[in-house]
């Protein structure tokens, strides 16, 4: 017997937010999440959805006022995902920037306020 499904991470990420369907869509626009589950409600709502992005699930429940959340994704052309998540309807939260930490970053806010920090490895150093 498994005790937690194939192909998933013993932790994934979990965002409560007030729209799931729109955090499932700019996730999907922007990094090409693939959908794996979606649970509704009696009402229609998104009760618990799950995505992939690479190899890392993430999952998400709404719920009006829910905390807000930063995630953090390595992809492998920042500036085309930066200008991708900007237009499904991001907003600027830091314009990408070379920091001095070896990675290439900027942060986007999707509908729901979640931040995307977007980023890209160019060097690591200790």
């Amino acid at each position: 017997m498994r005790w937690k499904p194939e192909g998933y991470s013993s932790v994934s990420p979990y965002l409560i937010v007030p729209d799931a369907e729109a955090t499932l869509a700019f996730a999907q626009a922007v990094f090409d999440a693939e959908r794996l589950r979606l649970h509704r409600r009696d009402d229609g709502g998104i009760k618990h959805a799950e995505f992939r992005i690479d190899e890392t699930v993430v999952m998400v429940g709404e719920m009006p006022g829910g905390a807000a959340a930063h995630i953090h994704v390595y992809v492998p052309d920042a500036d085309a995902a930066f200008a991708l998540a900007l237009a499904t309807g991001g907003n600027t939260v830091q314009e990408m920037t070379r920091a001095g930490d070896g990675d290439y970053r900027g942060g986007v806010a999707d509908g729901n306020g979640t931040v995307w920090w977007i980023a890209q490895q160019e060097e690591y150093r200790e």
